[in-house]
């Protein structure tokens, strides 16, 4: 829980504070003071009769009545302190730096535990224990430094870690990146991220609160709190980017799957940010360039001009701008001729407008003027000023500053030479401003932006699903494992996904008869073996009778083979799609090309069931290889609107099933008609 003694106490006591501004007791008074904290500020050290100014208390039982209780002693110590603080004194909020819990021993975790009971017996707010503290407008309560800039449409930045935290601020403060508050939340106990952004949801007032949030996430212990939460935070005006650490390993078990081998707990992670809305960051430097890119005002259109008096750094941006699906459109005709005379001769204005190293701040405003007000396919620019240290550019940055404030366009001053001209760089970013140092982080970050989906809705498409029948089909399923395809096209059936005609047996005539029925070409697959290539269980293009028979009696000499599949060859372009249960986060649902490929080059695109239309279209336009699917060198496209249509089926069918675990489609075999599902596999585990 979050209370007002957390946020605004009228009184604070560091228990364990002192003269010492090397050790975090120390640090955390002398940022008190500093910051400017206006309430009663009070000490305990049982050796020290004042400290930094303040009258000491030798003993917690001398100290009035006090809101929130900062503990800086051993982990040993605090327990009683908790218990005493919040039963003798009425101590309604702690934050506990030191460390030495759960995060270390089990004894640790024991004394953590103790600390949550006493705080929720009370009705008490708990931070951390294992954090650096929280940084508001009213009080500093950390012990760390830099204290960056705090007003109420700075950026509100959560962490769960106190060291990370810290070098995310270092980045933060070289850029300008102004803050309205810092939460270090530790291990968590009580207050986690989820529970932050809760409440920031909860009390959002959008006059008064600031509309950027940014996260670095270790873990995450509740997913739909944090969609919840973060989608509303989005829908109200917010804007939301986030770090999340240590994705990267693979699933908790082998895989048997295609799906299996791809999924990861990443794929959850970028599936629930996807679904939110959040933009992903990978960086510190990533993600204090997106918060400084929030900040400025927001563009709906891709087309940047960029000015620059360097010619490299406005190619590398081009670069990196056009990498990411931005336009640098072309700048030409009288306009573009207009603009020239008033430049040097050899300046350039094909975009980027390069007006030379000697380009005078007056240059500068003018190439700003004609990409605001008279060229009309500009929607944001971009201005690249520094020196070689030749010449101050106090003048220059003036100039760049009444820009910002008078044109309606945004403008990203990219202002690399943070040494050589430091004190004006200073200077400018005091005036309220931020800097981009490096184009080429400044543009991916900024289509990482450009790239993330609204929020998506959260309803559930059910029509043409049939889930009683799908939940009959899973009730009466009464082995854990890989189910026959029989069941596997009963429950694609059920969902509405369309399945090539098949027949299953293990009689030879029978299977024979099918084929005859269906007409050739038909497929043969081996019933049993997981992996049918693998084992030589697929046979293809089968022509007449006398080879399906041959084809028929190889098959079931392969090991475990208890059936053979024939189905109707059909030819199409080849698709996925998977899925794989992720504890806490539900299915993860997977999309990209088939057959072979989505092994050898991984090209998918994760959401979270259940999706909606919008989603399942931004996963599948995010694919590399979104461009076979649109059509290339003289071959049709797929019918995307199909494709899209049965992946937010299955993610129905899923979120009916919990018991499906991992699941192929693949291929599914499409062309500009029809999208049809042509071989499956679902794992039940119940």
């Amino acid at each position: 829980m979050i209370n007002k003694q957390l946020l605004q106490p009228e009184s604070i006591v560091v228990i364990g504070g002192s003269n010492n501004c090397h050790k975090p007791g120390g640090a955390v008074v002398r940022n008190l003071l500093s910051g400017g904290y206006k309430g009663t500020l009070r000490i305990v050290n049982p050796k020290e009769d004042e400290v930094q100014g303040i009258k000491a208390f030798h003993d917690a039982k001398e100290l009035p009545p006090t809101d929130l209780a900062i503990l800086v002693v051993a982990a040993k110590f605090c327990p009683q302190y908790v218990e005493f603080l919040a039963a003798e004194k009425n101590v309604r909020a702690f934050i506990i730096l030191s460390a030495g819990f759960g995060e270390e021993t089990h004894e640790g975790a024991v004394f953590e535990q103790q600390i949550l009971d006493t705080c929720e017996k009370y009705g008490c707010s708990l931070i951390g224990p294992n954090c650096i503290g929280l940084l508001t407008r009213w009080h500093h309560s950390v012990f760390t430094k830099p204290i960056p800039n705090l007003n109420p449409k700075g950026v509100d930045f959560i962490s769960g870690s106190g060291a990370t935290a810290v070098f995310i601020l270092e980045s933060a403060v070289t850029k300008g990146l102004p803050f309205n508050s810092v939460w270090s939340i530790g291990n968590g106990k009580q207050i986690g991220i989820e529970s932050v952004l809760e409440y920031m949801d909860e009390n959002f007032d959008p006059e008064k609160d600031s509309h950027v949030k940014l996260l670095y996430i270790e873990n995450i212990a509740d997913p739909d709190k944090l969609l919840y939460h973060a989608t509303s935070l989005i829908k109200k005006g917010c804007r939301i980017a986030a770090i999340k650490a240590g994705s990267s390993s693979a699933g908790s078990r082998a895989a048997s799957s295609h799906t299996g081998a791809i999924a990861s707990s990443d794929s959850a992670v970028e599936a629930l940010f996807r679904k939110a809305g959040i933009v992903r960051c990978f960086s510190r430097e990533e993600l204090t360039t997106v918060g400084c890119i929030f900040t400025l005002p927001r563009f709906k259109g891709k087309n940047v001009a960029i000015v620059t008096h360097a010619g490299g750094p406005g190619v590398m941006l081009t670069d990196a701008l056009s990498k990411g699906g931005m336009n640098i459109p072309s700048l030409n005709g009288p306009v573009a001729d207009e603009l020239k005379a008033q430049l040097f001769p050899g300046s350039s204005v094909a975009n980027p407008i390069d007006i030379l190293a000697t380009g005078t701040p007056e240059h500068l405003g003018i190439a700003i003027d004609y990409c605001e007000n008279k060229f009309d396919n500009i929607d944001a620019i971009m201005v690249i000023f520094g020196t070689p240290g030749l010449v101050e550019l106090y003048e220059a940055y003036d100039v760049l500053h009444k820009k910002i404030l008078e044109c309606k366009k945004p403008i990203f001053p990219i202002l690399p030479s943070v040494n050589t001209a430091g004190p004006e760089v200073q200077e400018f970013l005091s005036r309220g401003h931020v800097n981009f140092s490096d184009e080429v982080t400044l543009g991916t970050a900024l289509t990482h932006i450009m790239k993330t989906p609204e929020p998506a809705e959260q309803a559930i498409k059910l029509d043409g699903v049939d889930i009683p029948r799908i939940r009959r089909i899973i009730d009466g399923i009464k082995d854990n494992g890989y189910i026959a395809p029989k069941l596997v096209n009963e429950l694609l059936e059920s969902a509405g996904i369309p399945t090539v005609p098949e027949f299953v047996s293990a009689s030879k005539e029978e299977v024979i008869a099918f084929a005859e029925k269906c007409g050739y070409p038909v497929v043969a697959k081996v019933v049993g073996p997981v992996h049918k290539s693998d084992v030589g269980g697929v046979a293809l293009n089968i022509r007449s009778k006398e080879v399906l028979a041959a084809e028929f009696d190889r098959m079931m000499q392969i090991k475990d083979a208890t059936a053979v599949m024939v189905q109707k060859m059909i030819k199409g372009t080849e698709l996925f799609i998977g899925a794989k249960y992720e504890p806490r986060f539900g299915h993860v649902v997977l999309c990209g090309l088939g057959g072979i490929f989505v092994e050898v080059l991984k090209d998918v695109s994760s959401g979270l069931a259940p999706l909606s239309m919008a989603e399942a279209e931004n996963m599948i336009h995010s694919l590399r290889g979104y461009k076979i699917l649109q059509g290339t060198r003289g071959q049709k496209g797929i019918n995307q609107q199909k494709y899209a249509e049965i992946i937010v089926r299955l993610s129905t069918l899923l979120r009916f099933a919990t018991e499906i675990k991992e699941m192929d489609i693949n291929p599914l075999l499409a062309d500009e008609n029809d999208v049809i599902a042509v071989d499956a596999r679902i794992l039940v585990e119940k």
